[in-house]
């Protein structure tokens, strides 16, 4: 959620670029105590290598007399360089590096301690470095215990079905390492279905590996237990404990359909999935029978279907098929579901006829008319909150932020559901839908070089590993979503938050660009990496995609507005994808911008010189979706495109629940009186924050506008793709096996940087690293939402 640099700071800009200069040159002087006896420890962690870039967290504690400042050096043992870091300034003269403090952190008191990070570029070997010095002496150096990292180490596993932990280790090995997964005494029936065996290398060490329990089915009525060692030689072993979760005398029997009303087009085929809510005591058919009404719709093929004691949770499928003929009526069929003993199932078809023009297999928004699924690991979030009921059923996002979390990775906010767990339970929830169709919302989210111009949220995968997230990410998700199980769903797929925009605003040329940035717009990471995306998942016919189209704040001004309509195009059609594979674009994500200025209204140009507006066009996020979707049309999009608005942390109402952005805390109700340009701006508009720049965490931020579908022309809905309570990003350095560095901006004493026009970053403190769970957040979004909450 970056902004360029506006004309009104570029002489600040370049008084910083000078210092950085002198800085380079090494003509920056560093301050030390009068016979200060410096002694120093530094724990260098290596946190992800691609062979060609890594990432490193340093961590320097002070062992000496106390310091107001620090310099820390180091000699690299091969060729790495190109450090783009954090937590300090860092210049690099051949094999040589200095890290210098900066105001925040170089005040270091005996015993005291302080973290750092980069990341960098190297070829050949990548030896650590051992040489530290602060101040010119010298410092002991560590390297980090290796021991297992297990998550969870309680796991409750269905009968008869599965469930899984995730295995890594905490620091890099010298060599491979293999973890072996033992039963020990307990229920026999609770098994290591896969995973028994895990090698970790010194390149994969940080990346989860699964283990899958299983538990089979039985017919008592207990939830036994069995404890799982996970063990390595040379390494403490790890406990989990499994606990059966018996159902024999939980669940009526029953049939499961995943819909009641399929559409099936004209000489096409659609499907609906069937199984049964428990275990059978025997072998049941379950047969399939059309009714009267349009008989050019067939049962095509699973007519009869058989479930045993092993497959009964198996969705298996049922496929129709609707003939071609000449009238231009959309004909209807009922197809009975049933079973001896149990209740019948109507499923009402409908011919998707074409006769009378194209009538595709995707309706023009998908949100018309269809429930949306709700995340029920974001809901048992909510419902933990005091107060959390009151939203703990809206839909949210779910997002895909590494290769791991396919399947599931046992992070502390998305559990160990991967992503046919989510469709799974979405079929599910469309069962209990009624005739409406059901919205499952997926980000995608995992580019190589993720996020150019930020920290908070870079990826697991270096800028070169373009590769790897076609073969490892992009293409078994598209496989999952293509199953027939989850073909009568609506799959809306947010396209990389964050990416092309990038390309566009910071960039050379720009003041704000990083080098980042430069190598994805130079490598065509970012653009071929969406364009697959685009084509992978467009080829699966009830997947909707929606590119990021960043906010007001970011593309508004004349700059970037057609700049980044056209760039988007550019990756619609890049890797062999059309624009044909964009259903629409979302605005707003994970960001605060408000959706209406009602009282600050139209934007004269008297109003755009004013320093909130600071020369943009817009001024709030639906007029912005709403002239930015005409403008993608003009850049070669069709005309039936729709935009989302990413509605859950912008409602800004009063700020009943500390702490506040430094401006006026109370809503507005009225436009200002004032009669001048900035004051009369400050006083009307709803959105508080210091700067349109700030996007980290915002304090005094509330909910905004619950989901819901065609709320103005041209937007298909209102959404809430991050979900309440999932952070931005950390406000001090978090090491993490995730590939999250930190960022300044999420850090509340941070005073700002280009971006933001050099202004305080109105961040919340104490805040956790990127998507995990924030309750500070989650209770203040609650408490200061508008509208407010009942």
């Amino acid at each position: 959620m970056r902004i360029p640099i506006r004309s009104t700071l570029r002489r600040r800009l370049t008084a910083l670029l000078g210092a950085s200069a002198l800085a380079a040159t090494g003509l920056v002087a560093v301050a030390t105590p009068a016979h200060a006896a410096v002694s120093c420890q530094v724990t260098y962690t290596k946190a992800w290598d691609n062979g060609s870039g890594f990432g490193a967290n340093l961590n320097l504690t002070n062992t000496g007399d106390p310091l107001t400042s620090w310099s820390l050096t180091w000699t690299w043992p091969g060729n790495q360089g190109g450090i783009q870091g954090w937590s300090a300034n860092y210049a690099q003269s051949g094999q040589n590096v200095t890290a210098t403090s900066l105001s925040y952190n170089g005040s270091l008191g005996t015993g005291a301690s302080t973290g750092l990070g980069f990341n960098a570029s190297y070829s050949g070997t990548n030896t650590n470095p051992s040489n530290f010095a602060v101040n010119g002496v010298s410092c002991g150096g560590t390297t980090p215990t290796v021991s297992l990292v297990v998550s969870p180490t309680s796991v409750s596993v269905p009968e008869g079905g599965t469930a899984t932990y995730a295995v890594r280790l905490s620091a890099q090995p010298s060599g491979n390492v293999t973890v072996a997964t033992t039963a020990g005494s307990g229920d026999t029936n609770l098994t290591v279905s896969s995973g028994s065996s895990l090698t970790f290398t010194t390149s994969n060490w940080n990346t989860n590996q699964n283990v899958t329990l299983a538990a089979a089915e039985d017919s008592d009525t207990a939830n036994g237990t069995r404890p799982f060692t996970v063990a390595a030689s040379g390494l403490s072993s790890v406990t989990v404990n499994a606990t059966e979760a018996d159902n024999d005398s939980t669940t009526t029997q029953s049939l499961v359909v995943s819909s009641t009303a399929v559409s099936v087009p004209e000489g096409g085929t659609a499907s609906y999935a069937v199984r049964l809510a428990a275990q059978p005591s025997g072998n049941v058919t379950v047969t399939n029978t059309a009714g009267s009404g349009d008989t050019s719709i067939t049962v095509s093929s699973g007519a009869s279907l058989t479930f045993t004691t092993s497959n009964w949770s198996t969705a298996q499928t049922v496929t129709l098929a609707a003939a071609e003929d000449s009238d231009t009526t959309a004909g209807t069929r009922p197809i009975t579901v049933a079973s001896s003993g149990l209740t019948s199932v109507t499923v009402t078809a409908t011919e998707a006829d074409n006769d009378g023009g194209p009538v595709g297999p995707r309706a023009d928004n998908p949100y018309s008319g269809a429930g949306v699924y709700v995340n029920p690991q974001w809901r048992a979030n909510a419902l933990a909150e005091p107060g959390g009921s009151r939203i703990a059923n809206q839909p949210t996002g779910v997002w895909f932020d590494r290769i791991s979390a396919l399947t599931g990775n046992g992070s502390p906010t998305t559990g160990t559901m991967g992503l046919a767990d989510h469709l799974d339970q979405a079929v599910i929830q469309d069962a209990a839908n009624g005739s409406a169709p059901m919205v499952i919302q997926i980000v995608v989210y995992n580019l190589p070089g993720r996020d150019c111009a930020a920290l908070a949220s870079n990826g697991e995968l270096g800028p070169t590993e373009l590769p790897r997230y076609k073969s490892e990410y992009i293409d078994p998700m598209a496989a999952i979503l293509a199953r027939p199980a989850y073909a009568n769903l609506r799959i809306v797929a947010i396209i990389e938050i964050d990416s092309l925009p990038n390309l566009v605003t910071n960039v050379s040329g720009r003041p704000t660009a990083t080098a980042m940035c430069d190598t994805m717009l130079a490598n065509r990471g970012y653009v071929d990496g969406v364009g697959y995306a685009l084509n992978k998942l467009g080829a699966v016919p009830n997947v909707y995609n929606y590119i990021d189209a960043g906010h007001h704040g970011w593309l508004g001004w004349d700059d970037n507005f057609g700049s980044s309509a056209n760039m988007m195009f550019s990756a619609a059609t890049a890797s062999g994808s059309t624009a044909a594979n964009v259903h629409g674009f979302i605005a707003n994500t994970a960001n605060t911008s408000a959706l209406t200025e009602p009282y600050v209204g139209t934007i004269t140009e008297q109003l755009r010189q004013t320093s909130w507006i600071d020369w943009n066009r817009y001024n709030d996020e639906l007029t912005f979706a709403q002239a930015f979707r005409s403008r993608l049309v003009q850049a070669g999009f069709s005309s039936s495109i729709g935009m989302l608005i990413d509605t859950s942390r912008n409602g800004w109402g009063s700020c009943v629940r500390t702490p506040c952005q430094p401006t006026q805390a109370t809503r507005p109700t009225a436009a200002s009186t004032s009669t001048d340009p900035n004051t009369f701006v400050n006083q009307s508009r709803i959105d508080r924050r210091i700067h349109k720049g700030n996007w980290c965490n915002q304090a005094g931020a509330g909910l905004g506008e619950r989901p819901r579908a065609a709320p103005a022309t041209g937007i298909d809905a209102y959404v809430w793709i991050k979900p309440p309570g999932e952070s931005d990003g950390s406000s001090s350095l978090i090491p993490n096996e995730e590939g999250k560095g930190f960022d300044r901006m999420c850090d509340p004493t941070y005073p700002g940087n280009a971006r933001n026009g050099n202004n305080m970053s109105g961040a919340l403190p104490n805040a956790p690293v990127s998507g995990h769970w924030f309750s500070a957040q989650f209770q203040q979004l609650m408490a200061n939402a508008y509208p407010p909450l009942s």
